[in-house]
């Protein structure tokens, strides 16, 4: 059986909106032809992805496996359409991704080296962006902070770095050389708190049962405006030495964190889209980034 790949994306939108109406105007089809094209692709898996009440649209069990194998599937499926389009222009560009506060010159610089006719372009990235960006194609290779979802990557660990507070100039901590995360268990995370298991796991413990601090992030949140929300006294953030290193202002203090682990910095690259420029690459950034 061959999948349609438009009806996967038009089933992927009415995944992600949980809604027939949102998914059309997103799609900018009329809700009709959206529903007979979900409708079809049903009938042509033979299952039903979506259960259809007067509470909404809800996946069924199906659904949710077809949207995780989906988006990997649509996503190489649009690399492979970019790299086709470049190779036919005669376009031999080579792009890295690198999320803020890691230094990628010295990389760049002997892989440009190694390769003198291939055009180096770099990618800064975000937290929800850094692998997005090599299963989409726009990048061959990213230096992301772990944790990534590694499902169609090939990840080179490189080194860790140690993670810092940002705290509120006025905060009753700002100023200390160094905090343990157990004196940041009252504090609002602006977040997600599983990337900071350590405080989640004692925050939890010491609310008992108290209503949790809702954390302020998702694709649209940058660094940036994560300080701004710390500079107006609203929640701390814990960031990567390196990161902070950049974000340097007057309202915001930085302290050493003890009682975390360090922060996982790695190189990621397709594990279907390998060539000796990436493999290159990666050789060279384990060689120089490990050593430093």
């Amino acid at each position: 059986m061959d999948l349609d790949l438009r009806r996967l994306r038009y089933f992927v939108a009415v995944a992600e909106e949980l809604s027939f109406g949102r998914a059309a105007e997103r799609l900018r089809i009329a809700q009709p032809a959206l529903s007979r094209q979900i409708r079809s692709l049903e009938q042509e898996l033979r299952i039903a992805l979506f259960t259809r009440s007067s509470r909404g649209t809800e996946l069924t069990p199906a659904g949710a496996q077809l949207l995780a194998d989906a988006r990997p599937l649509l996503a190489s499926a649009g690399a492979m359409e970019r790299r086709a389009r470049l190779a036919a222009r005669g376009d031999n560009r080579f792009t890295v991704a690198f999320m803020p506060g890691i230094l990628v010159t010295p990389v760049v610089r002997a892989f440009t080296d190694a390769f003198p006719a291939v055009s180096v372009e770099v990618l800064r990235t975000s937290y929800y962006e850094q692998a997005a960006v090599v299963h989409d194609g726009r990048a061959d290779v990213s230096f992301v902070r772990l944790p990534v979802p590694a499902n169609g990557l090939t990840i080179v660990p490189l080194f860790a770095e140690p993670r810092v507070v940002a705290l509120p100039a006025g905060h009753r901590l700002a100023g200390k050389d160094r905090v343990h995360v157990s004196d940041l268990v009252d504090e609002h995370l602006l977040q997600d708190p599983a990337l900071v298991p350590e405080w989640r796991n004692i925050a939890t413990e010491e609310r008992q049962g108290a209503r949790p601090h809702h954390w302020r992030s998702g694709p649209g949140s940058t660094m940036e405006e994560k300080l701004e929300h710390v500079a107006a006294e609203q929640g701390i953030i814990i960031v990567p030495r390196s990161t902070a290193a950049l974000y340097t202002r007057s309202d915001v203090s930085y302290s050493a964190l003890d009682g975390v682990a360090d922060n996982h910095v790695a190189l990621a690259h397709s594990d279907q889209r390998e060539s000796a420029e990436v493999r290159r690459f990666a050789e060279l950034a384990a060689r120089l980034m490990r050593t430093a």
